[in-house]
């Protein structure tokens, strides 16, 4: 996001804590006149000099190893980190832009999910912690728009993959090419058959610009998601053919309260935008596969995907 926003002319401030990011992924823009970084926790107050158009509120831990292991601050930072980052949005006058999540719609009973859904959550689930963080951060950011005024837009985000992932990440791609580069089979869990629909990290930043960037996306809530539907176990097997090993696959049990599908209604997207997403599954993972291969054998060296 920040290399797009500053290729296309814009100013940008960062802000991590790093709980799980990594500042190597900003290492490159060490030194850019236009790129300015804190190291801050986002559920503390957030001063920041000088003007601000646009507020992109993006933190949470998103992988389920993750949010399992930090319930709690994945709880704070939809909440407190939210109402947070809504108080220097209205602070500076600037829009507001809040990443949601398809987990909003838990264990879906409507395929595939348009925006209108109200979802099949579990509230004191396993999984609860990131699904009720993000659903209370979509009902602030509601009520601070209709009570306050500020300019603000909701975009629930689909399974995405691409370069700078960990691969101690948790999700199912960097999960399935961990165990590829380290000689293992890939782990499926429950029979392979659950779906999901993946999208390669440009067509999402490529989404996110256009509700970024329109001054007339106040009150908007948005999938962004591929609305390409495969299996688990399809996925692994792609991942396979593409990488040339022959590890194969074992089957694990499922987490508890996985959802069996998902898969966005992009429609309001397409209509609104023309946007859609344009790299095929095949060629976002051979990318992928590119980026991590070369500098992360063996998988426990460490490098850019460790």
């Amino acid at each position: 996001m920040a290399d797009r926003f500053l290729a296309a002319g814009h100013d940008v401030v960062g802000m991590d804590n790093f709980v799980t990011g990594s500042p190597d992924n900003i290492a490159h823009l060490t030194g850019n006149k236009r790129f300015a970084f804190f190291e801050h926790n986002v559920t503390n107050f957030i001063y920041v000099e000088g003007p601000l158009d646009g507020v992109l509120h993006f933190a949470s831990p998103a992988s389920p190893r993750d949010y399992l292991e930090l319930p709690i601050q994945t709880l704070k930072v939809g909440s407190l980190g939210t109402h947070k980052a809504l108080g220097i949005a209205k602070a500076k006058g600037a829009r507001f832009l809040l990443a949601s999540t398809s987990e909003v719609y838990g264990d879906p009973l409507v395929h595939p999910q348009p925006e209108t859904y109200w979802g099949n959550v579990d509230p004191i689930g396993p999984r609860s912690c990131y699904d009720e963080g993000k659903r209370f951060g979509e009902a602030l950011v509601t009520s601070w728009r209709r009570e306050r005024g500020t300019r603000a837009a909701i975009v629930r985000i689909f399974n995405t993959y691409g370069p700078a992932m960990r691969l101690d990440d948790g999700r199912v791609v960097p999960g399935f090419l961990a165990a590829a580069l380290a000689g293992r089979p890939l782990p499926v869990q429950g029979d392979g058959s659950q779906t999901r629909s993946y999208m390669f990290v440009s067509d999402l930043v490529d989404g996110l610009l256009h509700v970024a960037l329109d001054p007339d996306a106040d009150g908007e809530v948005l999938n962004i998601g591929n609305p390409h539907e495969v299996t688990v176990r399809e996925l692994a097997e792609r991942i396979l053919a593409i990488m040339g090993s022959p590890v194969g696959t074992i089957l694990v049990p499922s987490r508890p309260g996985d959802p069996q599908r998902r898969c966005p209604d992009i429609t309001r997207m397409t209509a609104r935008y023309g946007w859609r997403p344009t790299v095929a599954l095949d060629d976002g993972l051979r990318r992928t596969v590119e980026w991590f291969a070369p500098v992360s054998r063996p998988v426990s060296s460490g490098g850019r995907g460790a």
